[in-house]
């Protein structure tokens, strides 16, 4: 099993807390809110925000393309399906 590494994992959160805070984009504020609805914790709907955020991290540096704002909201509103479960 793999093991996270925890200053990335930080990193990861302060991006979307950051997101959060400037509103930008208006969708992740909005898919916090949604999951929190359905019973997601705080913090559970916190990390399902940055596995979005690390996968397209990870194609981006993988695939060497820009960041794809039209697909992170669509993988965003589609929590808690994760993008690799698509």
């Amino acid at each position: 099993m793999a093991t996270t590494n925890p200053r990335l994992r930080q990193a990861f959160l302060e991006v979307v807390s950051n997101q959060l805070r400037n509103n930008d984009p208006p969708e992740t504020r909005r898919t916090l809110n949604r999951l929190m609805l359905e019973g997601f914790t705080l913090e559970e709907s916190l990390e399902l925000l940055a596995a979005v955020l690390s996968a397209h991290l990870y194609a981006m540096f993988k695939e060497q393309q820009h960041f794809d704002l039209a697909k992170y909201v669509r993988d965003l509103k589609n929590l808690p399906q994760m993008p690799w479960e698509q």
